[in-house]
């Protein structure tokens, strides 16, 4: 049977999407286990009464996990085992560049220096470094990102593909993000590299998630070869909407789970609110 997850990060409140995303992930584990996992490296935006409001909206929803819940911030020695196996690969570099280099030397290189949400593709310039570049930049107390030299790692590991229970075979395509980061200066990870180390090592066999994460599958599967790990099916969902179309979002105050509770809803209220919205075709489907 299935092993699935549903994993926030506190952040802000759950919404009426997190609820719908939660639903599916548990129904799709088909009597088999279920999992709860907090995604909480990021140590300016998450905070410990975010967790707690998580924990609560779960539980007034009906919802049951198989324990422990698994805190991202306390299993930093599990991804420096996974960027260790990379590094000795020869399979990750420093980076010096700021974002605004970044982007500068994108516009300089006739290229959309964006892709997706606001992600900064990076052109490779730390990767021409040579090693003594880089061992004396390191020695001067210059703080480093650690990127996937993505183009070398495409060529250990030759085309890649998964299966995703919506869209069917997808090859991955991880060349279109450029290099991306692994470990940050200020946290020795990502997360593409905690989310990739989480479900292999929690034993997840179905990742159902929305499609605004589908992007991220491409990087995933990518450091799912290089690491030697086990292969998930995947199901990407489309995303709830509003009646005016738009996508659900902790911005709005007015959605999350704590406000309508506190409004008077019951958990069958959003069922038949999720339930209706599903009937109307309120979805958004990410490009």
């Amino acid at each position: 049977m299935p092993t699935t997850r549903f994993a926030p990060s506190p952040t802000g409140y759950l919404h009426l999407g997190h609820a719908y995303s939660a639903l599916l992930a548990l129904n799709a584990a088909k009597g088999g286990r279920f999992l709860l996992r907090i995604e909480d490296i990021d140590p300016v935006r998450c905070k410990p009464e975010f967790v707690e409001a998580i924990f609560e909206d779960l539980h007034w929803l009906g919802l049951n996990w198989a324990e422990p819940v698994r805190r991202q911030s306390q299993h930093m020695d599990d991804y420096k085992v996974a960027l260790d196996k990379l590094r000795n690969q020869g399979l990750i570099y420093p980076c010096f560049c700021t974002r605004r280099e970044i982007e500068k030397e994108a516009q300089r290189a006739g290229h959309a220096p964006h892709v997706g949400d606001d992600t900064v593709i990076y052109h490779g310039t730390c990767r021409h470094l040579s090693s003594t570049e880089r061992t004396e930049k390191l020695a001067q107390n210059k703080t480093a990102n650690w990127r996937l030299d993505v183009a070398a790692a495409l060529r250990v590991t030759g085309s890649l593909f998964w299966h995703d229970n919506m869209l069917g075979s997808v090859k991955a395509q991880p060349e279109m993000f450029g290099d991306i980061v692994l470990a940050r200066k200020d946290v020795p990870t990502s997360y593409h590299l905690s989310v990739t180390v989480d479900d292999y090592l929690q034993g997840i066999t179905l990742v159902t998630r929305g499609e605004d994460l589908l992007a991220s599958t491409h990087i995933h599967r990518l450091l799912q070869e290089l690491l030697g790990y086990d292969v998930p099916e995947y199901g990407h969902h489309a995303l709830l909407t509003d009646a005016s179309g738009r996508r659900y979002a902790k911005r709005d105050k007015s959605v999350t789970l704590r406000h309508l509770r506190e409004q008077g809803s019951t958990p069958q209220d959003l069922s038949k609110m999720i339930g209706d919205a599903c009937a109307r075709g309120h979805f958004v489907r990410e490009a």
